[in-house]
């Protein structure tokens, strides 16, 4: 199993604090956020970063749905660490500052890929899927913060 990697970064226009209180804000701001590929979202312990567990289906693709549940830790400053105990899969969630009142977001997320030919399409073609779903959470995110 190779491991799979799928990143995504943007420049919004808010304070780093208050981009990463919205990502942290699992009870409210966060399922805000979400496309239509997330759905039956629930948070069943916290909500606010570090030890939230938050449930979601994320369908990537239409044969593709992962019941994810995900543990939520704060390992440094400005990260947000999402790990499925479903899976090997983790999402990490990185807020920077980048300049006056502006922040980087970058989502970066990490999962054991198949063997064979259906790990190689895998890691070929899940990781723009994934981008291009995470790309709209980020442009929710900054639509959200630069009000």
């Amino acid at each position: 199993m190779a491991q799979v990697e799928a990143v995504t970064e943007r420049i919004i226009t808010a304070e780093p604090d208050d981009v990463f209180d919205a990502l942290a804000d699992y009870n409210g701001t966060r399922e805000k956020l979400l496309s239509e590929h997330f759905s039956e979202y629930e948070v069943r312990e916290g909500g606010d970063g570090e030890g939230t567990l938050v449930h979601w289906k994320l369908q990537a693709t239409s044969k593709r749905i992962r019941d994810c549940l995900l543990e939520v830790s704060e390992p440094t400053d400005g990260e947000l660490v999402e790990k499925d105990r479903n899976s090997s899969m983790v999402t990490t969630w990185t807020v920077t500052p980048a300049g006056e009142g502006k922040s980087r977001v970058v989502v970066t997320t990490v999962w054991n890929g198949a063997g064979g030919i259906g790990g190689f399409f895998e890691k070929t073609f899940a990781p723009k899927g994934l981008g291009r779903i995470y790309d709209v959470v980020l442009g929710n995110l900054a639509a959200e913060v630069e009000k």
